[in-house]
């Protein structure tokens, strides 16, 4: 029977145009067919041809693939690793004074 193909079936409406609607069932008379079965391979071509078309995933996509069971250790260390670190402010550098220059300025100040 029938119904023994529609069983694992959701029913769904839809609405659609009369023009539309009036295409459709003389397309189903003309093939001996009913009009769900006709909607049903124009819903599965337009289906399949739209999931060829968005085949680019987003990046994360995949990433439990890697082979590496430390992921979870190494979390911050994969999140962060394209930041690069905040500049610090801009100071001059200082320079450390001279071993000489310092020796003559303790020799001069024990003098006075």
């Amino acid at each position: 029977m029938t119904y023994d193909i529609i069983y694992f079936m959701k029913r769904t409406t839809i609405f659609i145009e009369e023009a539309v609607e009036q295409d459709l069932r003389l397309l189903a008379k003309r093939r001996a067919t009913p009009v769900a079965v006709l909607v049903r391979e124009a819903l599965d071509t337009y289906l399949t041809e739209h999931r060829r078309t968005e085949r680019d995933l987003p990046a994360f996509v995949g990433v439990d693939r890697s082979g590496h069971t430390d992921t979870a250790e190494r979390h911050e260390d994969i999140l962060f690793q394209d930041l690069e670190p905040h500049p610090s402010p801009a100071r001059p550098p200082r320079e450390a004074p001279r071993a000489a220059e310092t020796r003559a300025r303790g020799k001069s100040s024990k003098r006075r």
